[in-house]
């Protein structure tokens, strides 16, 4: 019996705590600062495994997310789509 589905649903709240917590702390920044404070911090300070699943998780409602959280995962997924497409 594998227990990988529920690591993996363990690791996903793990994330969603930790995404909510960045933005708790940029958030007396204001709105706009704070959605750039999320993105940049998760840029920088998650690989990209954590990185690729929350953003899965985003695309599928980001239940569990702040709204702000989800505008800077948006934000900075869009921002990587677009040094990809340079890249090529």
């Amino acid at each position: 019996m594998s227990h990988e589905p529920h690591a993996a649903s363990h690791t996903l709240d793990r994330l969603i705590y930790m995404a909510n917590q960045i933005g708790g702390f940029f958030a007396v920044q204001g709105h706009d600062k704070e959605v750039a404070g999320v993105a940049d911090h998760i840029a920088k300070f998650w690989n990209s495994r954590m990185q690729k699943q929350i953003f899965a998780h985003l695309a599928k409602g980001g239940d569990g997310l702040k709204p702000n959280i989800k505008e800077a995962l948006q934000v900075l997924e869009k921002r990587q789509q677009a040094q990809a497409a340079q890249q090529q």
